[in-house]
């Protein structure tokens, strides 16, 4: 994995993975302030490279009546101030051309959602911004089909671009996740990054709330850093239970320290 283009990952250690961590999205204006500050301590403890995660708006809640956001700016400027506060890269995820540069004014990395991977037009718009652009796998594509998404971005003029695995349909309403798409994405020289809390994820659920399997957080990790993922991405809120979005398949934040312990323990048998 070619770590220069990336200023986030410069100093990467070969022993280390990376992080992308936070909440599902911005729920008000202080809590992510403190989950960031939270995740910041712990990773400068373990020196694991830290990217905030948080949505700004969510565009595809199943029912009308659910929580979307706070409003596109003022979340945005959240985003904001976490990377101002505490000199830490955020990421959001993006939904279309027009939110590309608007989102990049404000972030670091632009987030390609899963379901619109093979969306031309939005992976040429969050290209052109310049921004690292993160393309999550389609639950519907191997891993294998992802370089025609890569090269999307390639040919529009932009080399900072990462995949994330994030589990495949299993059925209706169930994910799995096929460890030899790590391996496959990453024979496109681009850092692969496994998202953990999604792959757990139990969609289309019959009262149109998501389900999920946060028990099964730290066997999916810790077989995805054994697998030789680049970074790991999770969702992360201090009571799962009260979360406005992806409440089932987030991990508490307390318990985030002894996991990425764990985590940066297997890294290191591995790569010794």
């Amino acid at each position: 994995m070619d770590t220069t283009k990336f200023d986030f990952l410069k100093g990467l250690r070969n022993d280390r993975f990376f992080l992308l961590a936070g909440p599902c999205v911005i729920e008000d204006e202080t809590s992510p302030l403190f989950i960031a500050e939270t995740l910041k301590s712990i990773c400068e403890k373990l020196d694991i490279p830290l990217v905030f995660k948080g949505s700004y708006r969510k565009a595809n809640r199943s029912r009308l009546d659910s929580f979307t956001g706070i409003g596109d700016e003022k979340a945005l400027k959240v985003l904001q101030k976490v990377k101002k506060e505490f000199g830490i890269p955020v990421v959001t995820d993006v939904h279309s051309a027009e939110e590309a540069p608007m989102a990049a004014e404000y972030v670091d990395i632009l987030q390609i959602p899963a379901f619109l991977c093979r969306q031309t037009d939005l992976l040429v718009a969050a290209a052109k911004t310049g921004k690292t652009v993160n393309i999550k796998k389609g639950q519907f594509l191997s891993g294998e089909a992802m370089g025609f998404a890569v090269e999307k971005v390639r040919q529009s003029g932009n080399d900072k671009v990462m995949l994330t695995e994030r589990g495949s349909m299993f059925g209706y309403q169930d994910l799995v996740v096929d460890y030899r798409n790590i391996a496959d994405m990453q024979r496109f020289e681009v850092p692969v990054i496994l998202d953990i809390t999604h792959s757990l994820q139990q969609p289309n659920q019959n009262n149109g709330i998501t389900g999920g399997k946060s028990e099964l957080i730290s066997l999916i990790a810790m077989a995805g850093i054994a697998s030789g993922a680049d970074g790991i991405f999770m969702e992360v809120h201090p009571e799962p239970k009260k979360a406005k979005s992806d409440g089932a398949n987030m991990l508490r934040l307390d318990l985030a320290h002894e996991l990425l312990k764990k985590l940066v323990r297997i890294r290191e048998a591995v790569i010794a």
